[in-house]
């Protein structure tokens, strides 16, 4: 068997976005399924169009994902004089063409086919020049392209391995440009050469290049190349099934990281868009995708993107994934919420850890972890209007907090189990519904009603700052209830 050889081809236009992260995703799990390589090429000739930090973010994201590449990056801008070589050959072999044409005489020729309601195709001008017509334009300094000569009549096959035999009527094609006026070559044309020469042996790459592949096999069979083969994935739409953008929300793995997404959960999220294991599974880790992956069972329909599916993947990941990992991830959000120094953070590592366990179960994302946990580090500054209206107001309600801090006070130790008897001691000693303190004492030592148990809560805030808080929270009841 063949050593399979893939690559991830961005442009640094922009960060990565999640079609192009689904898209290396994808030749990644191809690479490490077979035991070949993953190459990662920089397509950065179009420099009107480059981003400054694009290249470096793209790494990065790449890095964070989860993802390295056996060679690279390998940037096309450092390759022109190889491309320009191939362009001279093909001239040489008659295969190309010189093109003067103005952009005026392009305007003409378009404007003539638009009258006619013809698709636009170049009109060949100059595709019959002499010898001598060429090399005195050259002389003179004409400005010009170079065009590959493509077949006029019959069809272009493509054998794609996900959507089979696709075929492509070569007199819709065109004598396209692969060599532009700035001696820059065209996508086209580098793509091909590069995929040669890096023995690329599967293109796996996004549906909407299907319709260059035609252009590309042509330019294999005129430099004389073996072609790769070609699988093409199918788009990822919005959820009204038009093509993803900016309004439907974040869109780049960048914005995912910012928002506090964690990367094993972006990363299963985006293998499900268009590949299944073949199983209801839906909460996979990267290695158990390596070992099942296989193009046959990636789809050939659109895959929705839903956020709301991600959002929920990412709370299950940030339950399962280990507490210390979760923990650091989420110092940074908290640091930023002003709950704690980042200087503090070695000496309270062991406290921010308990409160991080105590909070993950109900929340979503990152930042959640650190809105969860403001009680934990400050002190309160108010109750919930709603809790103090639903269980403040009730009658008793003081007593019954007293009765509870005096059995706090007493408790041997403040581990949750033994908060948790001691309370359920006096529950059943006063004859009430749990519900009649526990949800008191809740509001009285975090301001809110809802969040983790009550008796994790009072374990990690320890019985000094419990004991304060009911205080305050008895006499607030006293003087407003």
């Amino acid at each position: 068997m063949e050593d399979i050889r893939v690559r991830f081809a961005p442009s640094p236009t922009g960060y990565l976005h999640i079609g192009g992260a689904r898209t290396a995703l994808f030749n990644y799990y191809f690479a490490k399924r077979n035991k070949g390589k993953f190459i990662l090429r920089i397509e950065d000739t179009d420099r009107d169009r480059l981003k400054e930090d694009s290249v470096e973010q793209i790494l990065s994201s790449m890095k964070w994902l989860g993802m390295d590449w056996d060679e690279g990056p390998i940037y096309q801008s450092d390759r022109l004089d190889i491309y320009r070589k191939e362009v001279q050959r093909l001239l040489d072999e008659g295969k190309a063409y010189y093109c003067f044409c103005t952009e005026a005489d392009i305007e003409k020729d378009r404007e003539k086919q638009r009258k006619l309601r013809l698709p636009f195709r170049y009109s060949g001008r100059c595709l019959n020049l002499t010898e001598e017509e060429v090399e005195k334009n050259l002389r003179e300094g004409k400005p010009y392209v170079v065009r590959i000569k493509t077949p006029r009549e019959g069809t272009t096959e493509v054998e794609d391995m996900i959507r089979g035999k696709v075929s492509f009527d070569n007199s819709q094609m065109d004598d396209y440009i692969i060599l532009k006026s700035n001696g820059i070559a065209t996508y086209n044309f580098a793509c091909v050469v590069d995929d040669y020469q890096m023995k690329i042996t599967h293109v796996i790459r996004a549906e909407e290049h299907l319709s260059n592949t035609p252009k590309q096999v042509l330019m294999y069979r005129a430099l004389g190349y073996d072609i790769p083969q070609f699988a093409h994935i199918s788009m990822i739409l919005a959820p009204d099934r038009s093509k993803l953008s900016k309004r439907h929300g974040a869109t780049s793995v960048e914005e995912f990281r910012e928002k506090g997404y964690i990367n094993e959960a972006l990363v299963n999220y985006l293998t499900l868009l268009g590949w299944s294991p073949g199983e209801d599974e839906e909460i996979f880790r990267m290695e158990d995708t390596i070992n099942k992956f296989s193009l046959d069972k990636v789809s050939k329909t659109a895959a929705i993107y839903d956020v709301e599916k991600l959002t929920w993947m990412n709370g299950v990941y940030l339950r399962e994934l280990d507490l210390d990992y979760i923990t650091k991830e989420a110092i940074p959000f908290i640091i930023e919420k002003g709950l704690i120094e980042e200087d503090d953070v070695e000496e309270n590592y062991e406290y921010i850890k308990r409160v991080v366990d105590a909070v993950r179960e109900k929340v979503k994302l990152l930042p959640e972890i650190a809105d969860a946990s403001e009680y934990f580090f400050k002190d309160i500054e108010g109750y919930d209007p709603k809790g103090v209206k639903k269980r403040f107001r009730k009658e008793g309600v003081a007593e019954i907090l007293e009765e509870g801090k005096v059995v706090l006070a007493k408790a041997p130790s403040f581990d949750v189990e033994t908060v948790e008897k001691v309370y359920r001691d006096l529950i059943d000693e006063l004859g009430i519904k749990g519900g009649d303190i526990i949800h008191p004492t809740r509001l009285a030592i975090s301001g809110r009603t809802v969040g983790p148990g009550l008796f994790d809560i009072i374990s990690v805030l320890g019985k000094e700052a419990c004991i304060e808080r009911i205080d305050r929270a008895i006499d607030f009841i006293n003087k407003n209830c």
